[in-house]
């Protein structure tokens, strides 16, 4: 059976990634003096306790190229679905590590997302898996999918994306001002992008992502959906209650994002994420 690897940024629960076997490679954050291995020392909880007593935000780094070669090195056959290579070096350093590896044995591959949008790609590998396929069949039916991938999320605050460097100072103090809460989507290159705006109350925020989810319907594969989120869990009950009175998906699951994606994204931030026909 062949191996299916991922990087901490996929946001499965280890519920998730022991039902199906899947290999996590951590990144990591730094806060408070201190590195910690997201998902195995740190969770985003904790993070965000972290930044309240250091006042300080964290930064994250990419897991180096021999963690890479250590799990690799431990599996004939596997495939790789890590974080978009416009948003992190893992992808680089994941492609180093596999040199001088057979090609046909091993293959990388650029999920151009992040979070649980890597993780719908990541389950479906792991059952495709299941069934029998091989490493190519694996790739080439990802690799395929990758551009049928929706991510986005509601952001709380600009704090954590602007001090990351992920949006202007205008766009900062603009929704500082006028509390605007934004959707973050991932664009078809991999990058990040805002979507829309959105004004209003914070259940207003969450209906609004809900109702982009039903006018897209007819385009949605029912298989599954995620909602993830950071540090808000009745937000995504909430969430999941509404999804359910569709009668529409196979499979709801609720993920919190780790430390790495809260790092960027900061406390609330929420989404629903899917894939298209």
């Amino acid at each position: 059976m062949v191996t299916i690897v991922s990087d901490s940024t996929c946001d499965l629960s280890p519920e998730l990634v022991s039902k199906y076997n899947i290999q996590v490679v951590p990144l990591s954050a730094f806060i408070g003096g201190q590195n910690y291995l997201d998902g195995i020392q740190i969770t985003s909880s904790k993070l965000f306790d972290l930044v309240n007593e250091t006042n300080d935000l964290p930064k994250t780094s990419a897991p180096s190229i021999e963690a890479f070669q250590k799990i690799f090195s431990q599996y004939p056959e596997l495939v790789y679905i890590g974080i978009s290579s416009k948003l992190s070096a893992s992808y680089q350093s994941s492609l180093i590590a596999l040199e001088g590896s057979d090609p046909n044995a091993k293959i990388v591959i650029d999920s151009l997302n992040l979070s649980t949008g890597i993780g719908l790609l990541v389950l479906e590998a792991a059952e495709l898996s299941q069934k029998g396929y091989s490493v190519l069949q694996i790739a080439e039916q990802i690799r395929s999918d990758v551009p049928k991938i929706r991510t986005s999320f509601v952001v709380d605050t600009l704090d954590y994306l602007y001090k990351g460097g992920r949006c202007s100072a205008i766009e900062h103090l603009a929704a500082s001002i006028l509390k605007i809460r934004p959707v973050i989507e991932v664009k078809p290159d991999g990058t990040l992008g805002i979507r829309e705006k959105l004004g209003g109350s914070r259940k207003k925020a969450l209906l609004s992502i809900f109702g982009t989810l039903l006018a897209q319907k007819p385009l949605i594969d029912s298989h599954r959906v995620f909602i993830t989120h950071c540090a808000c869990f009745e937000d995504a009950e909430f969430l999941k209650n509404e999804i359910e009175k569709l009668t529409f998906f196979e499979e709801i699951l609720i993920t919190e994002a780790g430390s790495t994606i809260a790092s960027h994204c900061g406390p609330k931030t929420i989404g629903i994420l899917y894939k298209t026909k």
